[in-house]
């Protein structure tokens, strides 16, 4: 009875600074990520890659990233549980330093895939930051600062590509020094104000092998009989997710001439869209229409627009762009928020983490397997055929979430 007052108390004096350096870490690690996204085909163009190639080693270097997140996120959330948060939220800023300088300084392709790989490797940190914040909070604070984290890495993802073009007019590395320099500060920051928050008696004695293992959540999701459909069909609008992420910057540049600095404006649209449907239009449209009827609407639009952005290649109009991003931007968003609503009403209660976690694994593999097959098809097929091939990927979803319904009526609501 004694020992949760406690344990507030000992909380309280350190709560605010920790929480802030948490939520600046997070604005800086989706920052950084964010300001490579324009800048690296450029680099690669000019260092290292004939430009018949560049959209697949575009392709390989975004892959690369998701692949070696893949394989370590679940490992560095079980090492903080053993180990602390402290030691190895450090290990990865630190790990994030070093991959961006590498990107700065490199001249060669190598070592633009040794900074992608370290920086992927310790990048995923986020599990850690919510298992940091969980152990600062109540559990009744918890959702609210979740809730920040997550507008944290909304805020990030929208101020890297605008710092990405700002300082690639003096120079187009010096977004990564900017980064690695940015993190760098706020691993000395934390070294000094920033405690460890997990007790030694809350921290696993030992874990086993298996639960390093990045397949575990893959595997759990392909064995879920009652939302299979469901869970397909967010593979498949993910999956095309991966082709525009792989190749789009790789189209600005090869159809509109768009320079660094114009790229990056184009991102940050994109960006400030997302932010602008989340915080005010997503929830009077699933009001509206229902998480069926949005995610089925949404889902044709963003098909829609990557029709819309494959025809750059015939129409080289930045307008054009500009219009295609943004309705991939707004209709992308309200498809995330339909689809996870919907999964979440189809399952039970006790298996929402194991839905979370499941969709997550989903998602990333969607992630790494899509810039992959998306520079291939843009180099070989062509750029209109990569970007039909999205919108025909995002129609299959469409067909799964209709093959779905059946098996969902009576348990999630049409409105």
């Amino acid at each position: 009875m004694n020992k949760v007052p406690k344990l507030n108390q000992a909380k309280a004096p350190v709560r605010r600074t920790p929480l802030v350096l948490i939520l600046v870490i997070t604005l800086l690690n989706t920052m950084g990520i964010a300001i490579m996204v324009p800048l690296v085909p450029f680099l690669v163009a000019r260092n290292a890659v004939p430009g018949h190639n560049l959209a697949v080693v575009v392709g390989w270097l975004t892959a690369t990233y998701g692949i070696c997140q893949l394989l370590a996120a679940p490992g560095l959330g079980v090492l903080s549980d053993r180990f602390g948060r402290r030691p190895v939220l450090f290990l990865c800023l630190l790990g994030s330093v070093a991959g961006y300088l590498m990107l700065g300084l490199g001249h060669t392709l190598w070592l633009f895939f040794l900074g992608r790989i370290i920086d992927g490797l310790t990048g995923g940190n986020i599990s850690i930051l919510f298992g940091y914040v969980a152990d600062l909070t109540e559990p009744e604070e918890r959702g609210k600062y979740f809730g920040l984290l997550g507008s944290a890495a909304g805020i990030g993802s929208l101020l890297g590509p605008a710092l990405a073009g700002l300082l690639a007019t003096l120079n187009e590395r010096a977004p990564f020094f900017a980064a690695a320099g940015l993190l760098l500060l706020a691993l000395i920051w934390g070294y000094f104000v920033l405690p460890e928050s997990l007790e030694r008696r809350y921290r696993l004695s030992s874990f086993s092998i298996y639960e390093l293992n990045p397949l575990k959540q893959l595997i759990s999701a392909l064995s879920w009989e009652d939302l299979r459909w469901l869970l397909l069909a967010w593979f498949l609008y993910a999956f095309p997710v991966g082709i525009l992420q792989g190749t789009f910057t790789v189209l600005l540049k090869d159809s509109l001439n768009f320079t660094v600095t114009q790229v990056s404006l184009v991102l940050t649209v994109l960006g400030a869209v997302d932010i602008l449907v989340q915080g005010l239009l997503i929830g009077w449209l699933l009001r509206k229409l229902g998480n069926i009827r949005l995610g089925l609407l949404a889902l044709a639009l963003v098909g829609a627009s990557y029709l819309m952005l494959g025809s750059l290649t015939w129409l080289a109009m930045p307008g054009l762009a500009l219009l295609g991003i943004t309705l991939f931007a707004s209709a992308g968003s309200c498809v995330e928020n339909a689809l996870r609503g919907l999964t979440s009403q189809a399952a039970g209660r006790q298996d929402q983490g194991r839905l979370s976690g499941a969709m997550q694994a989903l998602q990333s593999l969607g992630w790494v397997a899509g810039p992959l097959v998306g520079g291939y098809l843009y180099t070989v097929w062509g750029h209109w055929q990569a970007y039909a091939f999205a919108a025909l990927t995002t129609l299959l979803a469409i067909a799964c979430v209709r093959l779905a319904l059946p098996l969902l009526r009576g348990r999630v609501s049409q409105s």
